[in-house]
């Protein structure tokens, strides 16, 4: 079956959609965008991905070009005419068409694209049993990256650096030589009983699935605490972890040349996925 996108009010086979050449997310990054993981056809925390994607939105000066209801019809569309079960959807919206200039455009209604596509549920967790390898490599983001946006060439090259080194994702190392997040994910330490990750600011993006694992976290009564952490905090960890919409939670076991506890996943993995889980809302479509 060929897989179907919607793109700027239409639904076209997806070897069939286009761009305009002079689209601002084309020639700027200047948009925003979000991935829902799809769980047994249910989008997962919809509603706390909609009010990011406003957020950044709005810190942009952008505004959605369809309402919300349009989008939700439009995102429900897309997983039940790509029969996704298990799997994502990404959503694009830039500031639309206009003559190329740095200054943004007057009266353009914004673009946008949705994608989705399957991902098999056992390839997630024949991962999750092996623990994926992690390499570390300078930030050289802007420092807005609290606002999902299009500006991704920084993300880009720490994940191919991490590829490159046989690794499945990348952490990045503030000039202050602490661990801001992956490239994709949010980063975590389990050290002394306490999971740890950083703070909120602008240095990382406020991921959905760490707020949902936190909230996972609290019923639980498991400790946890929000404090940066570096590589010498690294070496002391018993586990680490990502999460990450695509990834859940996933257990890393080596961080460069620091093997995590016994090099494969830790004894509280199984406890902090299923915190995620539990702590999920999941949207019917």
């Amino acid at each position: 079956m060929s897989r179907v996108v919607f793109v700027n009010g239409e639904y076209l086979p997806y070897e069939k959609s286009k761009i305009h050449i002079e689209d601002r997310g084309y020639q700027f990054a200047d948009g925003v965008y979000e991935v829902f993981a799809v769980i047994d056809s249910k989008l997962a925390d919809y509603d706390a991905h909609m009010s990011r994607l406003l957020r950044s939105l709005s810190e942009l000066n952008m505004k959605l070009p369809y309402s919300r209801k349009s989008i939700f019809f439009h995102i429900s569309n897309i997983v039940k005419q790509n029969l996704i079960s298990n799997g994502l959807v990404y959503l694009q919206i830039s500031r639309g068409v206009a003559s190329r200039d740095f200054k943004f455009p007057n009266n353009t209604k914004g673009s946008l694209v949705i994608i989705g596509k399957n991902m098999p549920s056992d390839e997630y967790i024949n991962t999750f049993h092996k623990g994926i390898k992690v390499s570390t490599t300078r930030d050289l983001r802007w420092k807005r990256v609290d606002i999902k946006s299009l500006n991704l060439l920084a993300p880009v090259l720490a994940k191919q650096a991490a590829y490159e080194k046989n690794c499945e994702e990348s952490w990045l190392i503030d000039d202050d030589n602490f661990i801001t997040e992956g490239s994709s994910s949010n980063a975590w330490i389990y050290q002394n009983g306490i999971l740890i990750t950083r703070p909120v600011s602008n240095s990382i993006l406020n991921g959905i699935t760490r707020s949902t694992l936190i909230r996972g976290l609290k019923k639980r009564k498991i400790k946890y605490k929000e404090a940066k952490f570096n590589l010498e905090d690294v070496k002391k960890s018993s586990e680490a972890f990502i999460t990450s919409a695509t990834q859940h939670v996933m257990p890393v076991v080596k961080v460069n040349n620091i093997k995590i506890g016994k090099g494969v996943p830790g004894p509280r993995a199984l406890d902090f996925r299923a915190a995620y889980m539990e702590s999920l809302k999941l949207t019917e479509l």
